[in-house]
């Protein structure tokens, strides 16, 4: 089954992501592009998973409760989960390994955690982008022991990415997969790491804003068109 896919969106859970940036309207903006399924990766959270899967029910596109981990190292991780549940669990204990940095709305922006209507629900009172505790040697581990899958972020990034901040993979880091942005060409980062040919590669938009969110360019085949059927996929 060939599927279109974006595992990498923000919504306005996420601080830097506007607040136009709900999981209702991203999950139908990805049904009028096209995707057949996405996953919302906000920042050191899964809140607004639950109301972000639920729209993907009622609009019929498949959601990935995921977030976007920021480890110790500050480098960012893709997580997905195969169940709200799950990624509430994980939502949970990543919030207990950060450093309580409140919030402030004036200066990082609103933090809203909502329904699958628009309506607010509440908001995060902790910075969601500060450093996790979560070293990159022990992500897989850790997110694998809640069934999911972790992929490191936006490789092609001068910023927050395993490349810019370390300089290289190794194997020990335990990844099957990678993820870059759309513009990235991917052959001349294999030239240079080895060790991505022997890994699946996404390409994903890290959209923070409606405008951001892009047109299908890439798919992946899948058994199915489910959180599992991705997780599997990565896992190998």
């Amino acid at each position: 089954m060939i599927l279109k896919y974006d595992l990498h969106l923000h919504s306005c859970l996420s601080p830097c992501g506007d607040n136009d940036m709900t999981p209702y309207n991203l999950v139908n903006m990805a049904k009028l592009l096209g995707y057949d399924i996405i996953a919302l990766t906000d920042h050191n959270s899964c809140l607004n998973c639950p109301a972000a899967v639920e729209a993907g029910r009622e609009a019929g596109i498949t959601v990935v409760p995921g977030m976007e981990l920021c480890t110790s190292e500050e480098i960012h991780t893709v997580c997905l989960f195969p169940t709200v549940e799950k990624a509430l669990d994980f939502s949970e204990y990543v919030r207990k390994s950060m450093p309580y940095v409140k919030n402030d709305p004036n200066i990082f922006g609103d933090q809203l955690i909502m329904d699958s209507t628009d309506g607010v629900t509440g908001t995060e009172d902790i910075l969601l982008t500060t450093a996790s505790g979560i070293s990159i040697d022990d992500v897989t581990k850790i997110v694998s022991d809640f069934s999911g899958a972790v992929f490191p972020a936006h490789l092609d990034r001068a910023s927050y990415s395993v490349l810019s901040v370390l300089g290289f993979l190794y194997p020990e880091m335990g990844f099957k997969a990678a993820g870059f942005t759309h513009k990235a060409y991917i052959p001349q980062y294999e030239e240079k790491h080895p060790l991505l040919k022997g890994m699946k590669k996404f390409q994903n938009s890290d959209a923070h804003y409606l405008e951001n969110m892009v047109e299908p360019s890439v798919t992946v085949d899948l058994p199915e068109c489910s959180p599992q059927a991705i997780i599997d996929y990565i896992n190998g």
